[in-house]
């Protein structure tokens, strides 16, 4: 725990106009994307709580504002969705958004999915939550938004546990939407990792149901980004390839993403795939160039979480490995280390 930093409660109070990449270089209006989120609030006949990820809402949500698109939330019920807040995933954007009217405005008062008018939107994207493994694979009215879009060449956009609403959607061929596709989404290690019992508590696991379809499968290491680009289908495999699958459905809507500064967040995740590729010590190298010469923070709560996840697969070396990295960070933090 000494290794933790303290929570930073200024990011409890940021507002979107004093994030720059909101507030500064406004681009004009291009049009409207539909944001759709679970209305399930517990894992099947189970006692455990559920809804959709507000980092996924609300990063994606943030993205297509950001660059020119009114942004409108759907959910299978309308209304008021439940939602799930982790508060070591909590960054600047993500209060922002608790601190946001209009955002909230959206978020507490979904249209239900069944009202939505499909040629107000140039893309649809769906939140990941593990609610949408329930209400998202059969909805007709989901089925339908997305294979007329998918169809007529709007952009799909679902991440982690988003997919689930791709599954049982069929073309107008006969064929199914997945089939020989490109696909992320969360993975069966994942999934099971912090939920063992998941094949008794879901109707199905999403890799495995992926795969089912006759999708390609682009898996990435645990818990770490990875989007996968299939014309105009685009998937992500975990809440942490939530930026940059937004921004890929911006590219294909056909421009250029408006600049953003890379979170420390993501920072960390580069830090840990340089690691699991490279190892301790290039990564530790990595670590010293982003502090030095590139001046970037680094966010060690999510390495550190990597060391828990370690430890839970019994992989003592790679715990200890990764300790090492958090103690390096915070060093530079702590200003121990001369930059």
């Amino acid at each position: 725990m000494s290794l933790i930093p303290p929570k930073d409660l200024t990011l409890e109070t940021s507002l979107v106009q004093d994030l720059p990449y909101l507030s500064e270089n406004v681009v004009p209006r291009r049009g409207k994307i539909l944001a759709i989120v679970t209305s399930t609030d517990k894992m099947g006949s189970s006692d455990k709580s559920t809804g959709y990820e507000l980092t996924e809402l609300s990063r994606a949500y943030y993205v297509f504002k950001a660059n020119g698109f009114e942004v409108d939330i759907a959910s299978p019920l309308g209304g008021k969705p439940p939602v799930i807040i982790d508060d070591d995933d909590m960054g600047a954007f993500d209060y922002a958004f608790l601190n946001d009217s209009i955002a909230q405005y959206k978020a507490n008062h979904t249209i239900p999915v069944e009202d939505i008018i499909p040629d107000e939107y140039e893309a649809v994207f769906f939140a990941g939550g593990k609610g949408a493994m329930f209400d998202f694979p059969d909805n007709k009215a989901i089925q339908s938004i997305i294979r007329t879009y998918y169809q007529s060449n709007k952009v799909v956009g679902a991440v982690c546990h988003g997919p689930a609403a791709l599954v049982h959607v069929t073309l107008d061929n006969g064929r199914p939407l997945l089939e020989n596709k490109m696909v992320s989404g969360f993975t069966n290690d994942e999934e099971l990792l912090l939920i063992p019992d998941a094949k008794s508590i879901f109707p199905f696991l999403l890799q495995d149901k992926i795969v089912a379809q006759g999708a390609r499968l682009n898996k990435g290491d645990m818990y770490l980004e990875k989007v996968s680009h299939d014309k105009n289908l685009v998937t992500g495999q975990n809440p942490w390839s939530t930026w940059v699958l937004a921004e890929t459905m911006i590219k294909q809507l056909g421009y250029t993403p408006k600049y953003r500064e890379i979170t420390d967040e993501e920072n960390a995740v580069h830090i840990l795939s340089v690691y699991n590729t490279q190892g301790s010590q290039k990564a530790k190298e990595v670590i010293k160039e982003m502090y030095q010469t590139e001046k970037k923070k680094i966010n060690r709560v999510l390495i550190a979480s990597h060391s828990i996840i370690a430890a839970m697969k019994g992989d003592i070396g790679r715990f200890y490995d990764i300790l090492g990295l958090v103690t390096y960070i915070k060093k530079y933090d702590s200003a121990e280390v001369k930059i």
